[in-house]
């Protein structure tokens, strides 16, 4: 999934249609409960956020910096532009103590 990452609360428009399910022990996903369209992925711990980039509007001004889980990246695809590349394993390293 190609995601903003917001690391603050994220305001969303018809939250009564949101539905949230549990997905793991740190996370949770939302839901729009009318057509299932994936909104969101969030840590249970503070407001880090990552939505999908084709729900919000303003694109221009966002820069592309960062891959995670790189290590299951399927081969047929690559970027232009370079990232700042991390595992599966540095992901969940680095939020552990988030």
């Amino acid at each position: 999934m190609l995601a903003l990452e917001s690391v603050s609360e994220v305001e969303m428009e018809g939250e009564e249609n949101i539905t949230v399910y549990s997905s793991s022990e740190w996370a949770e996903r939302g839901f729009c409960q009318r057509c299932g369209t994936h909104l969101f992925y969030r840590l249970k711990t503070g407001d880090h956020y990552a939505i999908p980039v084709g729900l919000v509007d303003g694109g221009e001004a966002w820069s592309f910096d960062t891959q995670i889980f790189i290590d299951q990246k399927p081969d047929y695809y690559t970027f232009a532009n370079e990232t700042h590349d991390m595992t599966g394993q540095e992901v969940f390293d680095a939020y552990q103590g988030s």
